[in-house]
């Protein structure tokens, strides 16, 4: 005789309100140290920009990545997650910068090349782009935050080719800014909208340029 099977569902809520936050947060602290508005001397300039970049820039978009998987939310869930990944990557990079100041670990600093971070910049901008051709049809806030990252993944690039480096780094800067006041509006409406079950703050429509499957 059969034994009855029993299936228990587990509900969890949409986590785009805290990854976006995550995102929002971090670049805010990372642009105010490139815009000279924080930061102390040296090496030492990002040692605070360590905790927020690993806990709201890294582990909270991956958190909220691993939640859209179980959802069913592919956009959000690479979005997030390769965005996450890329905060823990600079997290590192920050981290072996602060190492190097020590003199015991100066032959860290002394083979370093900085055009090998401007490459992996180069690498993000590429899927980036991609990602930002799918945030065309979620909405225009996440459109016009993606067409945001990807000129900071360019500026970024070409400061760390030292390719008119002054210039991109305060166009980077401004635009990691811009970053992150669209990215509270946008945490912000979807908090509220999910909270409320209705829209309270538009996030704008998809632009309806590219049709879906079924």
């Amino acid at each position: 005789m059969s034994q009855p099977v029993s299936e228990t569902k587990i509900s969890m809520s949409d986590p785009t309100a805290l990854g976006v936050f995550g995102l929002a947060l971090v670049c805010l602290v990372a642009s105010s140290q490139k815009l000279g508005w924080t930061g102390g001397e040296g090496a030492g300039t990002v040692t605070f920009l360590l905790p927020w970049t690993v806990f709201l820039g890294s582990l909270a978009q991956i958190w909220a990545s691993t939640v859209d998987f179980k959802k069913g939310n592919y956009f959000g869930a690479i979005a997030l997650g390769t965005y996450g990944l890329f905060w823990m990557a600079m997290a590192f990079h920050w981290g072996l910068t602060l190492a190097s100041s020590l003199e015991w670990l100066s032959p860290i600093k002394a083979g370093a090349d900085t055009r090998q971070v401007g490459v992996a910049f180069v690498g993000y901008l590429i899927f980036s782009i991609f990602i930002m051709v799918a945030a065309m049809e979620a909405n225009k806030c996440f459109f016009a935050i993606l067409a945001l990252i990807n000129l900071l993944f360019f500026s970024l690039a070409m400061a760390s080719f030292q390719i008119n480096a002054t210039l991109f780094s305060q166009i980077a800067a401004w635009t990691e800014l811009a970053i992150s006041l669209i990215g509270f509006y946008a945490c912000g409406a979807n908090f509220l909208n999910n909270f409320f079950g209705r829209t309270v703050l538009s996030l704008g429509k998809p632009m309806g340029w590219i049709r879906k499957g079924p």
